[in-house]
C-alpha cells in the first residue's frame, strides 16, 4: 500500500484538492474524456477528507473540469510541437498533473506556487531534471528570473487569475509580455456574474463555500486584454474540446448558444510580440468587483466553472 500524505490546505489553495478530486473521478471512468492515471493514483495517495469537505462528485462537473484541462493540454501540445525544447511556466499549478499528460521528453517545466501547496506537490509528485519548482507569489516578478526564453516560453494559468484583483491581472500580464517577448500565455476566467456570486458567499456545486473571485470577464470584454500592454499581438478564444453526452456536445459550441454566449467560462490565449517596455500605466482590465472587494489573492487553485 502506498504511503498516504496528509493534506490540509485551506482557502484558495484548497481548490487544488477540489480540482484533483473531480479530475481523478473523471479519469477513473472507462469512457473518460481525459485519461490521467497520475491523477487517479494521486487521489489515493493524498490523505484528505474529500467528500466531507468538498461534497460528492458531480459527474457533469467532473467532465467539465476535465474538458477544461484538455483544452489547456491542446494549447501546450501545440506550443511544444512548435518549440520542442521550450519552457512551460505553470502558475499556481497546485496538484495539476498536466506535465505527465503532455511531456514530449524534451520540454522544460517550471511550477510557480506558494510554499504550502508547493511543498505538498513536491511530496506527492515525482519531479525530474527538466522540472523546476519555484516558491513565489505569482504577483512578484522574481519568479521570472533565470528562465531561458531562447527556445520559446508559454505561461499557463489554469484556475488562478480569477483570484487576483483586476489591476493585479493587468500587471501580471504586462510583466509576462516584457519578460518573455515572442512568448505566449493561456489562462481561463469565470464570467462576471459568477465572480459576483462568489463575492456574496455563494456555495459551489458540491455545497462547499467558494473563495471570492474578484476578477470576472465575459466574452465581450476579451478585447480589453490588449490594454494590458502594447506588445500583445493576438487575443484568441480556445474552445473546449468535445466530450461525452449532452455536456460534451455543447462544450465546444457554447459560444454559438445565445444563453451561454455572453456568460460562460473562457479559455484565452495571448501571443506576445516584441516592443519596447511599457512606459505608461495600463488600464486595469474591467470587472464587476467594487474597489477593495475580495480577499487577498493566493496562487494555487482551480476555480469551478461558472
Amino acid at each position: 500500500m502506498p504511503v498516504r500524505v496528509t493534506a490540509d490546505l485551506k482557502g484558495v489553495p484548497e481548490t487544488a484538492l477540489w480540482t484533483l478530486y473531480h479530475r481523478a473521478a473523471e479519469a477513473a471512468r472507462p469512457d473518460t474524456v481525459l485519461p490521467d492515471p497520475r491523477a487517479v493514483q494521486l487521489r489515493t495517495e493524498v490523505d484528505f477528507p474529500f467528500a466531507e469537505r468538498l461534497g460528492a462528485v458531480r459527474p457533469w462537473l467532473a467532465q467539465a473540469i476535465a474538458l477544461r484541462a484538455l483544452g489547456f493540454d491542446g494549447v501546450v501540445r501545440a506550443f511544444l510541437a512548435a518549440h520542442p525544447e521550450g519552457t512551460v511556466i505553470a502558475l499556481g499549478e497546485g496538484l495539476e498533473t498536466q506535465f505527465w499528460r503532455v511531456d514530449n521528453g524534451r520540454a522544460h517545466w517550471v511550477t510557480v506556487d506558494l510554499a504550502e501547496p508547493l511543498a505538498l506537490r513536491g511530496r506527492v509528485l515525482p519531479h525530474g531534471a527538466r522540472q523546476r519548482l519555484v516558491v513565489c507569489d505569482i504577483r512578484e516578478r522574481r519568479w521570472m528570473a533565470g528562465i531561458d526564453a531562447a527556445r520559446g516560453v508559454l505561461v499557463t494559468a489554469q484556475g488562478v487569475l480569477m483570484y487576483l484583483r483586476p489591476a493585479e491581472v493587468t500587471r501580471l500580464i504586462a510583466d509576462c509580455v516584457e519578460a518573455f517577448p515572442g512568448g505566449s500565455m493561456v489562462f481561463d476566467t469565470v464570467s462576471r456574474r459568477f465572480s459576483a456570486r462568489t463575492r456574496t458567499g455563494a456555495k459551489g456545486p458540491g455545497g462547499h463555500r467558494l473563495p471570492p473571485m474578484p476578477w470576472g470577464m465575459d466574452a465581450a470584454g476579451r478585447g480589453q486584454l490588449r490594454a494590458a500592454h502594447p506588445a500583445i499581438g493576438e487575443v484568441t478564444d480556445v474552445p473546449l474540446p468535445a466530450g461525452r453526452g449532452f455536456l460534451g456536445y455543447l462544450a465546444p459550441r457554447a459560444a454559438a448558444v445565445p444563453l451561454l454566449r455572453g456568460d460562460r467560462p473562457l479559455i484565452t490565449r495571448l501571443r506576445f510580440g516584441t516592443a519596447p517596455p511599457n512606459s505608461g500605466t495600463a488600464a486595469p482590465i474591467s470587472t464587476t468587483a467594487p474597489p477593495g472587494s475580495g480577499t487577498a489573492p493566493s496562487n494555487s487553485g482551480t476555480a469551478p466553472p461558472s
